[in-house]
């Protein structure tokens, strides 16, 4: 499980999103985001870079149980049983925003932000994201960020969009 040792501020988010951005226009991918405890910021990100929408295709904000059912096709028992913070339900997340959009490689990210939500089998800072590429198995790592709400959510967005990078390796 990675720790993260510095959050990263607006600019070095924007650094890695050009870079990621570069990296799908050049294989000719499309991207499509499914975020939890991020709300939509590694979409923001995405964005801001003129020309997004050469590689990005979509972003789901799905904070609800309901949500996450709805427009990404969780099952049910995924979340009875494992939580809406689980490898399983990150997996499931990824690949329903690959079901569900028109992208070519999806990251899934979903976790406890804080200050409050955490237990101790799931502090507050614990994050799992999933990357795919369609076609190809989703995979899926446990993080644990350090930080208020701001900082664990920053992390995310970096760790989030540098694993898509990884993705297209």
């Amino acid at each position: 499980m990675p720790m993260a040792t510095q959050v990263p501020d607006d600019q070095a988010l924007h650094r890695i999103a050009v870079d990621v951005g570069e990296r799908l226009r050049a294989g000719r991918h499309m991207l499509a985001t499914a975020e939890s405890c991020t709300g939509g910021w590694i979409s923001k990100v995405v964005t801001d870079i003129a020309g997004s929408s050469e590689w990005f295709d979509c972003g789901m904000a799905v904070y609800s149980y309901e949500a996450k059912q709805a427009m990404l096709g969780v099952h049910p028992n995924t979340l009875e049983v494992h939580g809406a913070v689980s490898r399983e339900t990150a997996i499931e997340m990824v690949s329903g925003a690959l079901v569900h959009s028109g992208a070519t490689v999806a990251v899934a990210v979903t976790g406890i932000a804080g200050p409050g939500g955490g237990s101790p089998d799931k502090p507050v800072g614990t994050v799992w994201i999933a990357w795919k590429r369609r076609g190809d198995y989703a995979r899926a790592e446990l993080f644990h960020f350090a930080g208020d709400r701001e900082a664990v959510r920053r992390q995310t967005v970096a760790a989030a969009l540098a694993g898509v990078g990884r993705v297209l390796e």
